[in-house]
């Protein structure tokens, strides 16, 4: 292999680890928001109270997305494969 293709397969490596990763990072990221509005507006400053709602959206988030997900990272992999297998 020569650097251009390792460089490609790494550039497309980190493409595909941002589209895995999205949606639960966003789904994350947006549960956490109305959490701590909904504690600024009650003046609730229960540390814990973050943690279980985001990791249900989280777990969800995965269920949902999963067969993209796997899709996504499976083409990957043939091509890294064929890449591999052809030399």
């Amino acid at each position: 292999m020569t650097g251009a293709e390792v460089m490609d397969i790494g550039r497309e490596a980190i493409i595909v680890l941002l589209k895995v990763s999205g949606p639960p990072m966003l789904i994350g990221l947006l549960v956490g928001v109305i959490i701590a509005l909904f504690q600024a507006l009650t003046q609730i400053q229960e540390m814990t109270l973050v943690f279980v709602p985001k990791i249900v959206a989280i777990f969800v988030t995965m269920l949902v997305a999963m067969p993209y997900m796997a899709a996504t990272l499976g083409s990957f992999m043939e091509r890294v494969m064929s890449q591999i297998a052809g030399g």
